[in-house]
């Protein structure tokens, strides 16, 4: 019997209307857009379903509506019975999968991701940092080019660091503008196909976002967190994590570390996981899989279409 994890997408999969039919079909998807709206106080599913597009690209919004969408289409898998083996999740997504394993309540999740996009978003002034990805290098000249390329900038005080493992050949780095540039720079010289500017609003996942990862900590102190039901591979680390105590001080530390995807699904393959089902809006993580294992079975719920044809083949 082929073993199953969850796993869910991070921000920039967002886009208006995902979820809605799904909501519109079954009463499961339906009543965590509702649970949401509660939880925040406002129509949080008229943004998704209908809002205007810049508004949902605000970090503080983003964070909680991919947070809804994944988890209201997970609750569809689970009424039907279908349970994972395991989860893990990009960045914010790796809140639905401790959603899914039951150590977050939805509400208490929802709440929090809501304030860590605000504490992201303020942690750095506009404009002064960004972040980039490196197509075509490996790992280890990456981390050099970031190494030196303060120093290439004329300031060693910058900052500049690998933010996600995605796949093999495909590194995105993040910190001050500058230091990001030079490391660009030093990356092409070095061989790579691309580096290429992201259209983020902060730079995420790297040493200048230690002070909202703090901030991150103090709220989830005030969290009571459940046993888990499942484990979780944590960005942070790319271990299981079964221990609420751990999660909870890994959830803090990932707003300011890299995100160890590739060494993640490493771990789930290597502890016998063949099948991964991306969950939430668009493809990126199936593509990212595909590239560390070719022979991994991947299967796409993003909408009520393929929502059913996910029951079908999983209920097999």
């Amino acid at each position: 019997m082929v073993k199953t994890a969850f796993i869910y997408p991070g921000q920039g999969a967002q886009y208006i209307g995902m979820g809605r039919d799904a909501a519109e079909r079954y009463p499961q998807a339906a009543e965590v857009f509702k649970a949401a709206d509660a939880a925040l106080g406002f129509d949080l599913s008229g943004l998704i379903f209908g809002g205007d597009e810049e508004t949902l690209k605000t970090t503080e919004n983003t964070q909680p509506a991919l947070l809804t969408v994944c988890t209201a289409l997970s609750a569809v898998l689970t009424a039907e019975g279908i349970y994972p083996d395991a989860s893990a999740g990009l960045s914010i997504g790796e809140y639905s999968a401790y959603v899914l394993a039951g150590a977050l309540s939805f509400a208490d999740a929802v709440k929090t991701v809501r304030m860590r996009g605000r504490f992201m978003q303020e942690e750095v002034p506009a404009g002064a940092g960004g972040m980039a990805a490196i197509i075509g290098l490996d790992a280890q000249a990456v981390e050099e080019c970031c190494r030196e390329a303060p120093a290439r900038a004329g300031d060693a005080s910058l900052v500049v660091e690998p933010a996600n493992y995605n796949c093999p050949g495909q590194i995105v780095i993040s910190g001050h503008n500058k230091a990001v540039e030079a490391a660009c720079a030093l990356c092409k010289e070095r061989g790579a196909k691309r580096a290429a500017p992201l259209a983020v609003s902060a730079p995420f996942h790297c040493g200048l976002l230690r002070g909202a990862g703090a901030k991150l900590g103090a709220e989830l102190s005030k969290i009571t967190f459940s046993p888990m039901k499942i484990p979780v591979a944590a960005n942070v680390t790319a271990r299981y994590v079964t221990d609420t105590k751990e999660a909870a001080e890994l959830l803090e530390r990932q707003v300011a570390s890299p995100v160890r995807w590739e060494q993640c699904v490493e771990t789930m393959l290597a502890g016998g996981i063949g099948r991964f089902v991306e969950i939430g809006p668009g493809k990126t993580l199936a593509g990212f899989v595909k590239k560390i294992s070719a022979d991994a079975e991947i299967i796409n719920v993003s909408d009520a279409a393929t929502l059913e044809e996910a029951i079908i083949r999983l209920k097999v």
